[in-house]
């Protein structure tokens, strides 16, 4: 074994065996299917250098150099001889570690015992092949999913030993954790750099995740003002809904029209359409009324994506330009994304990149909008040819990066960094320096562990140690197939935990009629009009932990296992803290009356009934009616008296 010493620690040089393989990728309307075949490894024997290590067989060398700056491990490959196209990094484990990130996961926190292929694509519906939704979804749509798939995978992680591991690479590739004496690194291509970190904890770990690959900057203050409503149909009824909400003391402090551009109706529901302009016969008036809308501190937010629909207009600009990514024959590659075509604006051509990113500036931020979902990213095809000549392959893991970025570039160079939102689902390692906010994607308008409510914090707590900071979901979940259908209930007890995330926003679904909405009655509103009003008290606490995750590099929804070193908290995923000082533990089952909470060392104070609680499992009365859920603030924390001012007496 070859090691090195960094800050004290000893990181034994992993193991590199190589190999051929071929494999085989399906996709349809985003979802991937990766067949490989079984390889058959080469071990690399190992001798070490003054820099580093050569890895070598008959035929083969490999070399790998290293460097130390403060406590990053820099370990640099180089295929010196040897045709391979398959490689197997290994890296020594211990049994009982755990290990924790790969971007953003939604059926596991701890990763440890599974494999999770890094290949961005639709998270899938329900997730689990042996369960009935799954196995219909995947039967009739190829849209099943399982336990790994998911929109923001990273070839990052972060280990209970308080160090992680990045690779910088975007071709396919595959954590391996299933085994209890090495984490597997398996790549289609050596990667040119791994980076090492080691910290004292593991939020101090985590940390040190996003200095080394970057963080996010502090929302527009508008965003915590209230609460944005997913509305759409057309400013008449978008109006309309509006008022309702005003009526009944809803904070809005955003409107979020995903059918500005227009609609198409499928099978699957209500989409919207592809072409990135003003749709003024769907909303007369709009951009007079923003206007109107800004006057009374009400932010006008829009959609977009990165791909533009077939026949229409940016598509036929784009088409005429050479702008849209090709097939393999050299023709614009144009791809079903539901029962319409659409395709890509290849993001790899510099004039391409750069029209794209004008018409966001155009019909976007010079038309008034105070900002958008930048939606998708997944879909391009593996087979795809682009600009940079780069491979399709990794080209694909690419592009959720690449679209960040241009966003990004938009507001920045526009000087509306501060003023404009823009939140994304899809991700890579680009993502932390580029993604303003990440949004959990399309889960289930149910209750389910794997893509349901329950599958939000387990999210948020992967991308905190992945390097991104800001998260939240759509309030009430958007798929809604089969017998699914939003209640009630679900959507007041994701109204309640979205309160206590850095943005709460609304989405009617993908069908919007079958589900219970914000205002389908005057209950439902006046509930609204609570949570988003509590969430506005809490904003100057929202903006201090904001600022924390920009200049520390700590999440907003942080893991409990950074607060305790007990047993329960190291696997924790139904409970966070939100920032250093608030303890949420959201009512997340269908009928409960209340839940078990789990309370790290100190004294804790309920934030609803001011009952003071030391550490300890308890059980804690939550019903509906009540409007208080388990919310727990430290007694001697530097907020505790902001927190319990942020609570009416009557409510107490």
């Amino acid at each position: 074994m070859i090691s090195k010493s960094v800050c004290g620690r000893t990181f034994v040089l992993p193991e590199i065996l190589v190999g051929n393989g071929e494999s085989s990728v399906s996709m349809y309307r985003g979802n991937f299917k990766v067949r490989e075949k079984k390889v058959s490894w080469i071990p690399l024997n190992v001798s070490e250098t003054p820099d580093g290590a050569v890895y070598s067989s008959e035929g083969t060398e490999i070399r790998l150099s290293s460097s130390v700056e403060g406590c990053f491990l820099t370990l640099k490959l180089s295929l010196v001889s040897g045709s391979w196209n398959r490689f197997l990094i290994r890296f020594a484990a211990e049994h009982h570690e755990a290990v924790f990130g790969g971007g953003e996961q939604y059926s596991y926190f701890n990763l440890r015992g599974h494999r999770f292929p890094i290949m961005t694509r639709e998270q899938g519906v329900g997730r689990r092949y042996n369960r009935p939704l799954t196995f219909l979804a995947e039967l009739h749509d190829k849209a099943g999913g399982a336990y790994h798939t998911t929109y923001y995978p990273q070839p990052t992680f972060v280990s209970s030993l308080n160090y992680f591991i990045h690779v910088h690479s975007f071709n396919y590739s595959v954590l391996d954790f299933s085994s209890n004496r090495f984490h597997d690194v398996f790549s289609y291509s050596l990667p040119e750099k791994i980076t090492v970190g080691f910290g004292s904890s593991l939020m101090d770990t985590a940390s040190k995740v996003s200095l080394l690959l970057g963080r996010q900057d502090v929302l527009p203050s508008w965003v915590h003002d209230g609460i944005i409503l997913g509305v759409q149909g057309g400013t008449e009824t978008v109006r309309a809904k509006l008022e309702e909400s005003l009526s009944h003391n809803v904070r809005v402090c955003g409107l979020w029209a995903q059918d500005w551009s227009g609609k198409i109706v499928t099978s699957f529901g209500k989409r919207v359409l592809w072409d990135w302009k003003w749709n003024p016969e769907m909303y007369p008036g709009l951009d007079e009324w923003i206007e109107e809308l800004k006057k009374s501190n009400i932010a006008f937010t829009i959609y977009i994506n990165p791909y533009l629909i077939k026949g229409k207009s940016l598509c036929n600009e784009a088409v005429e330009k050479g702008y849209l990514v090709k097939n393999s024959s050299g023709e614009d590659y144009f791809i079903d994304f539901g029962e319409f075509d659409c395709g890509h604006v290849d993001l790899t051509n510099p004039n391409a990149y750069i029209w794209y990113k004008e018409k966001i500036k155009a019909n976007m931020i010079y038309f008034g909008s105070a900002g958008w979902m930048a939606d998708f990213g997944e879909y391009l095809p593996t087979d795809a040819v682009v600009h940079s000549g780069i491979s399709g392959t990794e080209a694909h893991n690419l592009w959720p990066g690449l679209w960040a970025k241009l966003n990004h570039e938009a507001l920045e160079e526009t000087g509306n960094l501060d003023k404009i939102i823009f939140f994304m689902r899809s991700g890579n390692a680009m993502s932390p320096r580029y993604a303003q906010s990440i949004w959990a994607g399309d889960q289930n308008v149910d209750w389910s562990r794997d893509d349901g409510i329950r599958s939000v914090i387990p999210a948020a707590l992967s991308l905190a140690y992945s390097g991104h900071g800001i998260s939240f979901s759509d309030i009430g979940g958007y798929t809604t197939v089969a017998w699914l259908k939003r209640t009630k209930e679900l959507l007041l007890r994701w109204t309640e935990m979205s309160c206590f995330t850095p943005i709460m926003r609304t989405h009617e679904g993908n069908r919007p009629q079958t589900n219970w909405q914000f205002d389908s009655d005057g209950d439902t509103l006046d509930y609204m009009a609570y949570w988003a009003d509590l969430h506005y008290r809490l904003k100057d606490y929202i903006v201090f932990c904001e600022k924390e995750n920009r200049d520390k590099g700590l999440s907003l929804m942080r893991p409990m296992n950074w607060y305790s070193s007990e047993s329960w908290a190291l696997n924790c995923v139904n409970q966070y803290m939100l920032g250093p000082e608030l303890l949420v533990a959201p009512v997340m089952k269908k009928g409960a009356k209340g839940r078990h909470v789990c309370l790290p060392e100190g004294r804790w104070v309920h934030l609803f009934t001011g009952k003071t609680y030391g550490a300890g499992q308890y059980f804690i009365p939550s019903k509906i009616e009540d409007r208080s859920i388990p919310v727990f603030y430290r007694a001697d924390g530097e907020w505790a008296s902001f927190f319990k001012g942020c609570i009416s007496p009557k409510k107490k």
